[in-house]
C-alpha cells in the first residue's frame, strides 16, 4: 500500500454469475487529487466504485480507507467513515424536497443541527440553483439540477473522498462544464475525487491521475495530461 494513498485497493475482482467483470485490478488514490477512471461501456467502472462503496460483493481483493481495512465493511459504516458516493443517475428522492435530500445526506452526522445548516448554506453557494428550488420537489428538477442535489447530499456526509459514477450522463455540455468546475472547487478546499466517465477527454482533463480500464482490467494509468496525450488513448476514447 502506497504511503501517501487516502485509498488503496489491491486485488479487487468481482464476478457476476460466471461473469468476471473485474479482474484482480490495483488502485492508489492520493489523497488531495482527482483521480479518474475510463473506459468504455461494461470495462468494469460502476462495478468498481460499487464495491468500494460496500454494494456489490468482492470475490477477492482488499480496500484500505486511510490505512484502515473496509473490505468487508457494511455500506453505512463505509460513508461513515469518509467514503460517499454519488450514485450513477443520480438516484434523487423525487418525493421530498431539494432541502430535505440535503438534510438526509447528513444521516450519518452527529455534529448539531448548526452545522449541518451551515454546510447546507455551503451547497447552496456552490450551486446557486438549489437554493432557488429549496422547497420544490427534486422530481421536478431539470438533469442537470438533480445532478447538483446529488452531489450536494454527498457533500453533506461531510466525505474524505468522494465516488462520482458518470456526473456527465445525459447532461448538455454547459452544464457538464457548470459541474466539472464546482469539482474542481471543492477539490481545491482539499477534498479527494474518485471519478468514474464515459466523457474520457472531460475526465483526463480534470483528473491528476487517471487509470483506463478494459474488460475489468486496468490497461493504462498515468497523470492525467499525460493520457490525454496518448495516441493509445487518442485512439480508443477521443477518435483521433
Amino acid at each position: 500500500m502506497s504511503a501517501q494513498a487516502l485509498l488503496s485497493v489491491r486485488g479487487l475482482s468481482i464476478n457476476y454469475g460466471h461473469v468476471n467483470a473485474v479482474r484482480g485490478i490495483d488502485l492508489d488514490l492520493a489523497a488531495g487529487e482527482i483521480t479518474a477512471l475510463v473506459g468504455a461501456n461494461g470495462a468494469g467502472k460502476t462495478t468498481t466504485l460499487m464495491a468500494l462503496s460496500g454494494l456489490v460483493k468482492k470475490a477477492a481483493g482488499a480496500v484500505h480507507f486511510d490505512g484502515q481495512d473496509i473490505s468487508a465493511m457494511a455500506p453505512h459504516r463505509i460513508v461513515a467513515s469518509g467514503l460517499v458516493q454519488v450514485a450513477e443517475g443520480r438516484a434523487t428522492l423525487t418525493t421530498l424536497t431539494v432541502r430535505e435530500n440535503l438534510d438526509l445526506g447528513a444521516y450519518t452526522r452527529r455534529d448539531g443541527a448548526t452545522a449541518r445548516a451551515r454546510d447546507v448554506d455551503r451547497i447552496y453557494s456552490l450551486f446557486p440553483r438549489l437554493a432557488e428550488r429549496a422547497t420544490q420537489m427534486a422530481g421536478s428538477l431539470s438533469g442537470g439540477e438533480q445532478q447538483m442535489l446529488a452531489i450536494g447530499r454527498a457533500l453533506m456526509a461531510k466525505p474524505r473522498l468522494l465516488l462520482l459514477d458518470e456526473p456527465s450522463m445525459g447532461l448538455a455540455p454547459l452544464i457538464v462544464q457548470d459541474i466539472f468546475r464546482t469539482l474542481k472547487r471543492i477539490n481545491a478546499e482539499g477534498l479527494t475525487i474518485f471519478l468514474v466517465e464515459q466523457n474520457v477527454k472531460q475526465a483526463l482533463k480534470l483528473a491528476h491521475r487517471a487509470y483506463v480500464v478494459e474488460s475489468g482490467e486496468v490497461v493504462l494509468q498515468g497523470r492525467g495530461a499525460e493520457l490525454l496525450g496518448d495516441p493509445r488513448v487518442q485512439a480508443a476514447y477521443l477518435g483521433h
